[in-house]
């Protein structure tokens, strides 16, 4: 980036990270695995509480035993050639907080991996879904895994825009108000 760019061509690689749930055969790098964890590892969280912890997970055999536990929101996990899962303790009252903290752990996984020229996607794991992956992961008691990020280099199929120029998102004019709610 130069002083000289925009602000919006500053930001503009964030509006490029995409949700991809197809990935190459190609293997991933461990240290850019080791980058997008850390990137997840420095997000914020409520109070400094860090109420994650990760599981990078590289065995495809895992991969895809996960990917069968939870279909159909875990097919990414399919062709997936890696993933970090995101533990969170189970608390009660604290469900809102820690969930908040994972979005943003995961968010910044998607970006971290897009920085890095990898796809990524986020895999969620339904609740009747969670004992088998919590003993995939071997989870302690009291664990559990609600988002699976997918790693993995893009197909040509991934690398397509699926909305057409302009329809990926509503209007700004319809989803941006200035002071007030215009609606």
């Amino acid at each position: 980036m130069t002083p000289s760019q925009s602000p919006a061509d500053r930001v503009r690689p964030l509006l490029r990270v995409r949700q991809v749930r197809e990935f190459a055969s190609t293997p991933v790098d461990p240290e850019a695995l080791d980058a997008i964890a850390d990137a997840a590892r420095w997000s914020g969280s409520s109070r400094n509480g860090q109420p994650w912890r990760f599981v990078v997970i590289r065995d495809p055999d895992t991969l895809r035993a996960i990917h069968e536990a939870g279909m159909p929101q875990t097919r990414s996990l399919a062709t997936a050639r890696a993933a970090v899962a995101i533990v969170l303790p189970s608390e009660p009252g604290s469900g809102i907080s820690h969930g908040y903290d994972e979005g943003r752990a995961a968010e910044r996984m998607l970006i971290a991996a897009s920085l890095l020229g990898l796809g990524a996607g986020i895999a969620w794991v339904r609740s009747e879904a969670r004992p088998a992956v919590a003993s995939l992961l071997g989870l302690p008691d009291g664990r559990f895994v609600r988002t699976v990020i997918a790693i993995g280099h893009l197909t040509e199929a991934s690398r397509r825009p699926k909305s057409a120029p302009g329809e990926a998102r509503l209007p700004r004019e319809d989803t941006v108000f200035e002071e007030r709610w215009r609606g």
